[in-house]
């Protein structure tokens, strides 16, 4: 755990006491601060108290006896409506912050040259903190990685010079961290997403912004406009899947390349063969590992080898099975349709099951890679909406998961294609039939498993 020992002596209300609340409020306390925490649900109020955390109705508390309100990056701050708590707090005039953001105070009091690598996105983001991590590892380092991956920030150990913290940072987190300042800012892309808590594409675009520009080290991509038009200063590195930058680092022919002002490119590594970085958004998110690496000064060839023992992470582009011809794809993690895109732009000859909870346009703007799509499976409350969308792809009503996943393998096996892969991209949120995308990606893993041919 990091204390929050900068906070020592100071009275703080905590809401929120999911995962990183109770986390928040427990480092809050090992620092020294004073305590007050709520929350809207009985059972975790009783977690609270249970672990020694004093508990009191902060809807009849005068916030003017605190010095932060400590908000769960669950609960919203603006949109769709500011939470009770955060409305309370700006009344009283009250800094409203996150665990990141004590994190980054802590960092700043305690060690402020402690190594501290964050990194945000669209998407990409927990697969290029996991490199980062991976790589780092394999050179020996010491890494504490977490955030919006795994361990929340504040369970990890406190900032020290001896300890790399790779840190990933959703825009919620971010809108709750007004001192985010890393030793190395990573933003891998921005696509819409979240426009329900955060309003507009311009108010998203400048959470994550506002980490890069702070940044000690900043690399972002400059594949999309709105991190293009970030990536406009000069100090800052760029990355790409789609070939040369000014200066930085790009994925091309299947390798790693570096750009510098008016130098011959120069080939780093190759990601040929790897399949837990298949697809040029992986090439990407490689680029940014590598990036981030050579300024941590990793040696090229241990870089190299880490990148080809990278095993991935779950329900991101996993390779679950091969079922006789045909390769079952685990990509659940693909929430939004810019995420299913890379899938479908990874494999010929797709299987796709699809739907969940919409978000705004659906599949619309993949309608260029339709062609690839042998046969569509439509599971959730998007049906009706993704089975217009697709027009004249081929497309069957299946309900849940379930009858999807042994409907596809059993087209995919009686196919005339080659190299039939049955993909799990529902570009969509899961929140209609699963608690989360993990456990939507945890059932089709068993489904697979399961099939009489497994």
């Amino acid at each position: 755990m990091t204390p929050v020992t900068c906070m020592k002596g100071r009275n703080i209300a905590v809401f929120g006491l999911g995962g990183s609340g109770l986390v928040s409020a427990r480092a809050l306390i090992a620092g020294g601060a004073r305590v007050r925490a709520w929350d809207d649900g009985e059972a975790a109020r009783a977690s609270a108290v249970a672990q020694g955390i004093a508990v009191v109705d902060l809807r009849q508390t005068d916030f003017a006896a605190f010095d932060y309100l400590v908000l769960s990056p669950g609960v919203p701050l603006t949109h769709p409506a500011p939470h009770w708590a955060a409305a309370k707090a700006r009344a009283a005039g009250v800094a409203i912050i996150g665990d990141i953001g004590l994190f980054c105070l802590e960092r700043m009091s305690l060690a402020p040259q402690a190594p501290f690598v964050a990194i945000t996105g669209t998407n990409g983001k927990s697969t290029t903190t996991a490199l980062i991590a991976h790589i780092l590892q394999s050179d020996g380092r010491k890494v504490a990685m977490g955030g919006n991956i795994g361990i929340a920030v504040l369970d990890l150990p406190p900032p020290s010079p001896a300890l790399v913290h790779v840190i990933e940072c959703s825009s919620f987190q971010l809108d709750l961290a007004p001192f985010a300042n890393p030793g190395i800012g990573i933003l891998t892309n921005i696509a819409p997403d979240h426009l329900d808590r955060h309003g507009t594409m311009k108010k998203y675009a400048a959470i994550k912004a506002r980490m890069i520009e702070w940044s000690d080290f900043a690399i972002v991509g400059v594949d999309d406009k709105f991190s293009r038009a970030i990536a406009e200063e000069d100090a800052m590195v760029q990355i790409s899947a789609r070939g040369p930058v000014a200066k930085g680092v790009y994925f091309q022919d299947q390798a790693l390349w570096r750009c510098v002002h008016g130098a011959k490119p120069e080939k780093l590594a190759s990601l040929e063969g790897i399949g837990s970085l298949r697809g040029a958004h992986n090439g990407q998110n490689a680029a940014a590992a590598m990036a981030a690496a050579l300024q941590l000064d990793v040696a090229l060839p241990v870089i190299a080898a880490a990148l080809k023992t990278f095993p991935g992470l779950p329900h991101r582009m996993e390779e679950v099975a091969r079922l006789g011809k045909t390769l079952f794809i685990n990509d659940s993690k693909a929430t939004n349709a810019d995420s299913a895109e890379k899938a479908l732009l990874s494999f010929e000859d797709i299987f796709w099951i699809i739907g969940g909870k919409a978000k705004d346009g659906g599949i619309s703007a993949l309608a260029p890679l339709f062609a690839k799509v042998r046969k569509a499976y439509l599971i959730g409350a998007a049906s009706d909406e993704f089975a217009r969308q697709l027009g004249n792809v081929p497309h069957e009503f299946c309900g849940t998961l379930d009858i999807a996943t042994k409907t596809a393998a059993r087209d995919a096996a009686a196919s005339a294609c080659f190299s039939p892969v049955v993909l799990l991209s529902p570009a969509c949120a899961s929140y209609d039939q699963f608690a989360n995308f993990e456990s939507r990606g945890d059932r089709f893993r068993d489904l697979v498993r399961a099939l009489p041919q497994a």
